[in-house]
């Protein structure tokens, strides 16, 4: 199991740091389209387009600064370390599916099994911290058992 976190910690990493990539690409682009839009235009044709250009710019800065939340959130997580109640970094086996307490990165393979990277503060992460194996809960009208927690 030790295995299969490091690599869902690992895809998660992945996820992440794409994220932030494509954020800085776009942010540089954005700037590079507006710096050649001073070269060219003139009048309100100009402030129309330096105004999108700016708009584009802060959003794609939203999307860097999220993605940079969730990088903190990911530097916490010790992939080896084993708990007994579910936590940042568990390794969740159900009945009903597996779950990696993490960042909300979406379903997630690892040897041909389906895991599902969800945030702690998901609908679905905030029932299952902090139980233990053996526990039940019940979500969206599905009783889930806990199985195993790495």
């Amino acid at each position: 199991m030790e295995n299969i976190k490091k690599n869902l910690y690992n895809q998660c990493l992945d996820y992440v740091n794409q994220r932030i990539e494509t954020a800085e690409k776009a942010i540089k682009s954005a700037r590079e389209s507006a710096n050649d839009d001073t070269k060219s235009s003139a009048g309100d044709k100009y402030e129309t387009g330096r105004a999108m250009m700016q708009q584009e710019i802060d959003n794609n800065q939203l999307q860097l600064n999220e993605a940079k939340k969730l990088k903190v959130v990911l530097d916490q997580i010790n992939p080896e370390k084993e708990c007994d109640t579910v936590q940042i970094g568990s390794l969740v086996i159900t009945n009903k599916g597996n779950f990696f307490i993490s960042v909300s990165a979406g379903q997630l393979k690892v040897d041909g099994a389906i895991y599902f990277a969800v945030s702690s503060i998901s609908p679905i992460g905030t029932k299952l911290m902090r139980l233990q194996v053996g526990s039940e809960l019940n979500f969206n009208g599905k009783e889930f058992k806990l199985i195993e927690i790495h």
